[in-house]
């Protein structure tokens, strides 16, 4: 069966990406589309502050696009030397939190040791960092533009100091709407839509439903978590199947059963 994957491609060039590899071994052709483009900023205050790790009690990367401007920035001005040498090892005295095995794989690339990657979400991460030892001094939380607010507003009702960075502006891809429009007009109505990022939706969801027409009502929509299956609710949208955890095995059994 055709089925449409509105997320971004994997992060580094090591075969294909996971979720179209994952659904080609149940014998469906799988299409990505991106959905998303990013643009890093504040990256100067961002490699500042890196480089003082005992001004924080730890870091908070909660996507993998934050992971990416901190390697950027330390790159940028010539710092990756410095943050091999010792930096890395001090910010590994604190705590490193994380959602997901995407970021964690980020940050283990940056020679950090991650905590909470099988946090699904950040509300579940919040409520492991609140669960180990409270912190006196704010964690850094670099994060993007239209971050929901979550895991701070968590943090900061239970006292835990937070110092939260904007480092990545997000908008719809350019190319997202001639690219819906070549995907439908070629292979037709998919068996199967899924979405990444309730920002996935926002961008994704007029243009679907004008070129589904009245065949949406036959798509069983997916969602890689709770966030985007509730943003997907709001829509109007019937949600389907939900990934037990965002992962390519976990969105690929959901989908694979409801197509059943």
């Amino acid at each position: 069966m055709n089925l449409l994957l509105l997320k971004e491609p994997k992060e580094d060039d090591s075969g294909p990406d996971p979720y179209i590899k994952e659904l080609e071994l149940l014998g469906h052709n799988a299409t990505l589309i991106p959905v998303l483009s990013f643009t890093f900023v504040s990256l100067e205050t961002l490699c500042q502050k890196l480089l003082q790790p005992e001004k924080f009690g730890g870091l908070i990367f909660t996507s993998p696009r934050a992971v990416e401007a901190a390697r950027a920035c330390l790159e940028a001005h010539s710092k990756m030397e410095e943050w091999d040498a010792s930096v890395k090892d001090r910010w590994n005295v604190r705590l490193v939190y994380v959602v997901g095995k995407a970021t964690a794989a980020l940050v283990r690339s940056l020679g950090l040791v991650p905590q909470g990657e099988d946090s699904g979400t950040a509300s579940v991460l919040s409520r492991f960092i609140l669960e180990n030892e409270p912190q006196k001094s704010p964690f850094l939380f670099p994060c993007g533009s239209i971050k929901r607010e979550v895991l701070p507003t968590t943090l900061r009702e239970h006292g835990v100091p937070l110092e939260t960075l904007t480092v990545y502006q997000t908008a719809q891809h350019p190319d997202l709407e001639r690219n819906l429009t070549g995907y439908f007009s070629e292979k037709g109505v998919p068996a199967s839509v899924a979405f990444f990022s309730p920002s996935g939706v926002r961008f994704c969801l007029e243009t679907v439903r004008r070129l589904s027409g009245p065949d949406l009502s036959r798509i069983k929509f997916a969602a890689i978590g709770p966030t985007t299956a509730d943003a997907m609710v709001a829509e109007g949208l019937t949600v389907s199947c939900t990934a037990e955890k965002p992962t390519a095995q976990h969105l690929a059994h959901g989908i694979e059963q409801v197509l059943q």
